[in-house]
């Protein structure tokens, strides 16, 4: 399968909150499978349907159990806290310490249409609520304070990105390791 070119900062699709999913058919498998090869060429712990163009609420991943996909996940508990310097490729080449609940419980639906329910914590805990905010509209930009967040969007002035013209990089994609 083809992989597909990674939205970057200053995409409208990236502020937008993706639609759920209504039907799980070929074209879905199809799509999970090219975000796959996106995901590993990028390469990417995880992937969100907007960060390529998709406005619908999915996602792929792997946190080291093989590939996995996510649809119409739901957050339903969240508690402590964690820091950690998270990178996203939607806004690359940058990261930043941010603070998430430490452990959460999510639901939603496999590829297959099965219902999946996964308590997480720390690191696969931030993989799902990064991807999640993707789902949401959200970017990494908005978990800053106010003084982070002006030197984080001079930055990524200076590189170029946010422009109308900014286009899409081909080699990018989910939550990024530091």
């Amino acid at each position: 399968m083809s992989s597909h070119a990674i939205r970057i900062y200053g995409d409208p699709v990236l502020r937008t909150r993706s639609a759920d999913v209504t039907e799980i058919d070929g074209r879905l498998h199809t799509l999970a499978e090219s975000m796959f090869d996106t995901m590993y060429e990028a390469p990417g712990l995880g992937l969100a349907a907007p960060q390529v163009g998709v406005r619908k609420r999915l996602f792929v991943y792997d946190f080291g159990d093989g590939p996995q996909t996510m649809v119409n996940p739901e957050i339903l508990e969240s508690e402590g806290e964690w820091i950690y310097e998270e990178g996203c490729l939607s806004v690359p080449g940058l990261s930043w310490e941010i603070t998430r609940p430490k452990t959460i419980y999510i639901v939603g639906l496999d590829i297959d249409g099965n219902e999946v329910s996964i308590e997480a914590d720390e690191l696969e805990a931030r993989l799902y609520q990064h991807e999640i905010d993707h789902l949401d509209g959200i970017l990494l930009v908005d978990h800053l304070d106010d003084e982070q967040r002006r030197e984080a969007l001079s930055v990524i002035r200076e590189l170029g990105m946010g422009e109308p013209n900014s286009k899409p990089i081909a080699k990018a994609g989910g939550l990024q390791l530091p």
